[in-house]
């Protein structure tokens, strides 16, 4: 791969070496890792995360901060092994499989023209489009450091999903953090995929057929995208957030924020949709956890991989329109309550076990059945203590890089300041980001540099 200046946008670009990492201490072998039938539902999708820094210095004079980021992400992957490796199909049955031989992680690094505080954070097809290296199949992770003219940086994580979910991704960098800033390690990551083995026989509810599906990279790489989608930054406020939980919280039933995010969701999007369709959908993703072995519910809470599913709730657009928050949020927990039993992931697994071979997805991120967003909460992802040792970042959160979408994407982190509010990266069609911006409860502002204190 030839490293090519990129000036798509107010700024430009300017990448200067790429490296390969590979993992330092003791590790297993060369083998091979099996993915679980949950990997298999993963989509193979890229997953981007960045994450901005003002004023990078590192604490430790003796070293560049290019070169503790290397050495330190070196040691994390002696213990994160499997994000070394390559992911490759097997001869025989064609599913993906991680080859555990440290190939190592690419690390990439760039010079911008600008600085942090002139970037359009708002609009991330303005402020990233084009600044990333295009993903490079044979690492499985790939890490950008792109400096700006100010002294802040933007650091950037591609991983393939089929590494894990972003339960797995959190832990990694949690990791990858306390080594840089050489603190005790806080867990043992568990690589131990046979966790989700399918059960004999495998046995599952007729009703996954109308909610999943198989399907090749190919369908996924060709994803029927019939409208455009933007990627947009916003800033939700605490105060905004809990304004929405007191409002659909009655009569002594206090709902989730994110319940309650999601409900004022759902009432903003059939303003937004073609009057020739009839009826809506909602997802959520669910991190089965804490739920699929039953009492102990720590027994997976190291467990790198994916162990994620999805919930999905349908109505008509008339009776969202006239229903009340509280109703529609109700409506919510329903749709959520029905996927997180150990009974309901145990089934998923079968499931998969019984279309193999062949990759699995949800037909709604296909982009089946009609419009949809799909809401994914990170209130547990690590943002603030995400600090490499040149201090914590202002901003973390998703970028996507994928090009085809069958599904408009919420994703919700914490603010970087702990004070309660969110940062939410949105792929949504125009009507959608012109009914969110126009109204009148104000809920998501347009990221801009003031909220981050640039």
């Amino acid at each position: 791969m030839t490293l090519e200046d990129a000036k798509i946008g107010d700024y430009t670009v300017s990448f200067i070496r790429k490296s390969v990492v590979k993992a330092t201490g003791p590790i297993p072998k060369p083998y091979i890792l099996t993915l679980s039938n949950l990997d298999l539902l993963s989509g193979r999708f890229p997953v981007t995360y960045f994450y901005v820094y003002c004023q990078a210095k590192h604490n430790d004079s003796s070293g560049s901060i290019t070169g503790e980021l290397r050495k330190s992400l070196a040691k994390c992957l002696s213990h994160f092994y499997p994000f070394a490796g390559r992911i490759i199909p097997n001869a025989e049955t064609n599913e993906p499989e991680i080859v555990c031989d440290n190939t190592g992680a690419l690390f990439l690094e760039a010079q911008a023209s600008t600085c942090l505080k002139e970037l359009d954070f708002y609009n991330l097809n303005k402020c990233l489009e084009g600044k990333l290296v295009p993903i490079n199949q044979e690492f499985p992770v790939q890490v950008q450091l792109t400096n700006y003219k100010c002294g802040g940086i933007f650091i950037t994580f591609t991983f393939d999903h089929a590494l894990g979910d972003a339960s797995s991704f959190s832990k990694f960098l949690l990791m990858w953090s306390e080594i840089a800033r050489k603190k005790p390690l806080s867990f043992s990551p568990d690589h131990r995929r046979y966790l989700l083995s399918a059960r004999n026989p495998p046995i599952y509810n007729s009703s996954f057929d109308e909610s999943f599906i198989s399907c090749s990279l190919h369908d996924i790489h060709n994803i029927s995208t019939p409208r455009t989608l933007l990627k947009r930054l916003y800033y939700v406020d605490a105060s905004s957030i809990d304004r929405l939980q007191k409002l659909v919280s009655l009569d002594g039933t206090k709902r989730t924020k994110i319940e309650a995010f999601s409900a004022y969701i759902w009432k903003i999007m059939v303003k937004a949709i073609d009057n020739g369709h009839k009826k809506c959908k909602m997802g959520w993703l669910v991190d089965g956890r804490t739920r699929i072995c039953g009492n102990n519910e720590k027994a997976l809470e190291n467990y790198i991989g994916n162990a994620l599913s999805i919930a999905v709730g349908e109505a008509s657009v008339n009776e969202i329109e006239q229903a009340s928050m509280s109703d529609v949020a109700k409506n919510v927990h329903n749709a959520i309550s029905k996927v997180t039993s150990a009974v309901h992931f145990l089934d998923l697994i079968d499931w998969i076990e019984c279309h193999k071979p062949g990759l699995m997805l949800s037909k709604v991120v296909l982009g089946q059945g009609g419009p949809a967003i799909v809401v994914s909460s990170g209130r547990r992802f690590p943002v603030a203590e995400v600090d490499f040792g040149f201090g914590s970042p202002v901003l973390g959160t998703v970028y996507s890089t994928i090009k085809r979408l069958g599904v408009g994407y919420i994703n919700q982190r914490p603010g970087a300041k702990g004070d309660g509010s969110w940062t939410i990266s949105a792929i949504l069609w125009p009507e959608m980001i012109e009914a969110l911006e126009s109204d009148i409860e104000n809920v998501f502002e347009p990221m801009t540099s003031n909220h981050l204190k640039l």
